[in-house]
């Protein structure tokens, strides 16, 4: 029988924080899972310490990659040999917290209408909270944003990220990318944060020279969605999100000119996408509301999740784990 979850770490030169990853989700109070290590040719000791694991768990499954692959496709090919029902990845440098799988895997099972679970700090109503693709689309334009969440935060359906074609690959902002794509058509659940720590080291993406170069190209495609023909939103909150992305642009190229970051500055300014005649008719006072993209019943009052359907869940996962 496959197991509920398959939760994927792709891995490259993390010799110092890969068992840290890896005792995280052996200690997870959720125990249906099936650990997939996939290792993008490191040079140093990170398979060794991963294989080291995998001998005394056979949860565990190690898989060395003859050449590097990069980031999204290491991930995508990760997705690719997973058999449970959902996926979580998990990056090989964080670490996961007990209840980390029993509450996402619970929670997206509860939830059959959506695809994908998403954790972090939601206001707006009580959580999970399941939005549709125009409350997706408004969240991210109109309230505080939903799109910029890592891979680490997520749990998919299998079946369902195959269908998709996996992540798009568009470079260290793919999960980006992805956001833009998933949310035109699928259902999202919002669960609660604290889940897990996202490591900050200076190994990582965000801390390198291309960082903020790689972040400003990826602006542009967030820019050019309000006006595809599949954007969720109607005229009027297309309008109000270019205004609110304008301010977001404007703001960055200022800070860029604070600081004396001349080049980057213009970088951005070539790079958002907007014309110049765009910056006229929407460089205005942003307009941003916290609860946008809260699910509401008919009579506008906020939506209280199934507690009860949670407990059934619950309840079903010991009987389906005990002896």
């Amino acid at each position: 029988m496959h197991p509920r979850v398959s939760v994927l770490m792709t891995a490259y030169n993390r010799e110092a924080l890969i068992a840290d990853a890896i005792e995280s989700v052996l200690a997870q109070t959720f125990t249906d899972f099936e650990l997939i290590i996939v290792d993008d040719a490191s040079k140093d000791r990170t398979v060794e310490i991963a294989r080291c694991y995998a001998a005394r768990d056979p949860r565990i499954q190690v898989v060395v990659n003859e050449r590097n692959l990069g980031d999204y496709p290491n991930r995508n090919r990760a997705a690719k040999l997973a058999s449970g029902e959902f996926i979580k990845y998990h990056d090989s440098d964080d670490v996961m917290y007990p209840h980390c799988l029993a509450v996402m895997a619970g929670m997206l099972a509860a939830y059959p209408e959506a695809t994908v679970a998403l954790s972090g700090e939601w206001p707006g109503g009580p959580l999970p909270m399941l939005l549709t693709p125009r409350m997706c689309y408004e969240r991210e334009y109109h309230g505080r944003g939903m799109f910029g969440s890592c891979p680490a935060s997520i749990m998919f359906r299998r079946d369902r990220f195959a269908e998709l074609g996996y992540f798009e690959l568009a470079g260290p902002h793919s999960d980006v990318a992805w956001w833009l794509r998933i949310c035109k058509t699928d259902h999202v659940l919002l669960v609660p944060a604290g889940l897990y720590w996202w490591r900050l080291h200076t190994g990582q993406h965000w801390a390198s020279p291309e960082a903020a170069r790689d972040s400003a190209m990826m602006d542009k495609r967030v820019w050019a969605e309000l006006d595809a023909e599949d954007c969720p939103l109607d005229a009027a909150g297309r309008h109000l999100a270019k205004i609110n992305w304008t301010r977001i642009q404007a703001s960055k190229i200022y800070r860029n000119l604070r600081a004396g970051e001349f080049g980057m500055a213009w970088f951005r300014y070539r790079q958002c996408g907007l014309q110049v005649q765009d910056w006229f008719r929407y460089l205005r006072r942003p307009k941003r509301d916290a609860l946008a993209g809260t699910p509401r019943n008919p009579d506008g009052s906020v939506i209280i999740p199934r507690y009860q359907e949670l407990s059934t869940i619950k309840a079903e996962q010991a009987h389906r784990l005990s002896p």
